[in-house]
């Protein structure tokens, strides 16, 4: 069992409670993350008062850092104990740990933190 904040009805803030729930051992093309840090984002509000629609029972956020510890079938790329940030795919990254498509993950150097991986990832880097 692992913790995470969910909600069941759109709506404000109080909708928002913290469940034990399981997370089931990675699918195809997914990896499992222990969370070290997420980012909060307009786009968790919009879920959570049902502007953008989720279907309910819902998790939150849709970015994050962490440490794979469990890698699914077909999965080459990531390897358990690497140090991974992601964005996008279902929400739930209010959570100790996740399932997050492969995909849409990253390996992050070490002298990156886990804070600054989430909380740059989703929204991008402009270099000039």
């Amino acid at each position: 069992m692992t913790k995470a904040i969910r909600f069941h009805k759109t709506g404000a803030p109080d909708v928002l409670v913290l469940e034990d729930i399981s997370i089931p051992a990675p699918g195809p093309g997914e990896v499992q993350i222990k969370q070290e840090a997420i980012g909060v984002n307009y786009i968790d509000i919009y879920h959570r008062t049902g502007a953008y629609p989720l279907p309910l029972p819902s998790g939150m956020g849709v970015e994050g850092s962490g440490v794979v510890t469990a890698v699914g079938p077909d999965v080459t790329a990531f390897q358990v104990g690497d140090r991974v940030a992601y964005a996008g795919g279902p929400p739930a990254a209010y959570s100790e740990e996740r399932n997050v498509p492969a995909a849409r993950t990253l390996k992050i150097p070490k002298d990156i933190s886990a804070e600054v991986a989430a909380s740059l990832i989703f929204k991008g880097l402009t270099v000039e």
